[in-house]
């Protein structure tokens, strides 16, 4: 006598059921709030009279009137030069010190390894606004100790917080927090690399610099692809770092970054229309660059391997 097997009540549902709160999650805090800027974006407040009823205040549709205003604001073209201009220094820099780093690490008979790992990471595990403050007093001639050993030995104390230095400046705080978690990807790459391609790179008699050349850099490519794709997203998206370095100088304003601006519009202009579609505008030109970059780096690879 046989008995029919049961099948377990509900296996096939079960992967929804683990997907439902990361879905709900997803769905509140990601895809509504883009929907709603998007609606906001497609609208304004028209004002009848005086503004001063209740009803002198009405939510119309505007199409693509914010997007069009937006894209003509001289502040947000000049906030995405000065983005670019502050990209252009940060991203080569910090990528560079990042494979370095990472080679040097990577070669034999490396001294304090684990902990020279480390120092170099920490940076990126200190939240973006206490880099920012610290640096800002760093860079305050009053209150810097280098600005005391400077003037100690009669060297020039430039102001780093005003003018073109304000580059420098802010560049200096993004590499310092950003390189670490770069080097840390690229490394890890490194260590992935077969031991019997270095070993037979040694047997042809390549010494320590045309390996790092010649073998790792090629191999660890697709790593650099990704912390540059991960560099120009934060990049587009900077805002803790002249926001928190606002209140020390002049030099920066409250539209210094396309960030700014948004934030600005939003929460002290009060047109939260506008904004919406400002920051619409920036995530559209973030993606474009990133996968348009992303794209660009995949069909050379496909040219090189059918070479």
């Amino acid at each position: 006598m046989t008995t029919a097997r049961r099948k377990p009540y509900g296996v096939k549902g079960a992967p929804y059921v683990f997907l439902l709160p990361a879905t709900i999650l997803f769905v509140l805090f990601f895809a509504l709030p883009i929907g709603y800027a998007i609606w906001l974006s497609l609208h304004k407040v028209q004002v009848k009279g005086l503004g001063l009823g209740a009803g002198a205040r009405k939510e119309v549709w505007a199409g693509l009137g914010n997007y069009a205003d937006a894209i003509t604001d001289s502040e947000l073209v000049d906030g995405a030069l000065r983005v670019a201009g502050y990209g252009a220094i940060v991203v080569p820099v910090m990528l560079g010190l990042a494979l370095l780093f990472a080679l040097m690490l990577d070669a034999e008979k490396v001294r304090l390894a684990p902990f020279t790992r480390l120092a170099i990471f920490l940076p990126y595990a200190i939240p973006g606004v206490v880099a920012a403050l610290l640096w800002g007093f760093l860079y305050l001639p009053d209150v810097s100790p280098f600005y005391f050993v400077l003037g100690k030995l009669g060297l020039p104390q430039p102001d780093l917080l005003d003018g073109g230095p304000l580059y420098l400046a802010l560049s200096n705080i993004a590499v310092w927090g950003g390189t670490g978690f770069n080097m840390i990807v690229i490394y890890t790459s490194l260590q992935a690399i077969p031991a019997e391609v270095l070993e037979a790179a040694r047997l042809d008699g390549a010494g320590p610099l045309q390996t790092a050349l010649r073998i790792k850099i090629p191999m660890v490519a697709p790593s650099l692809v990704l912390t540059f794709f991960f560099s120009i997203i934060a990049t587009l998206q900077v805002f803790s770092e002249p926001t928190t370095l606002k209140p020390l100088t002049n030099s920066v304003s409250t539209t210094w970054s396309p960030l700014m601006k948004v934030y600005r519009d939003a929460f002290n202009t009060g047109d939260i229309y506008a904004a919406a579609a400002e920051a619409v505008i920036i995530a559209v030109a973030t993606l474009v660059l990133s996968f348009g970059f992303l794209r660009a780096a995949n069909s050379r690879t496909k040219q090189e391997e059918a070479r």
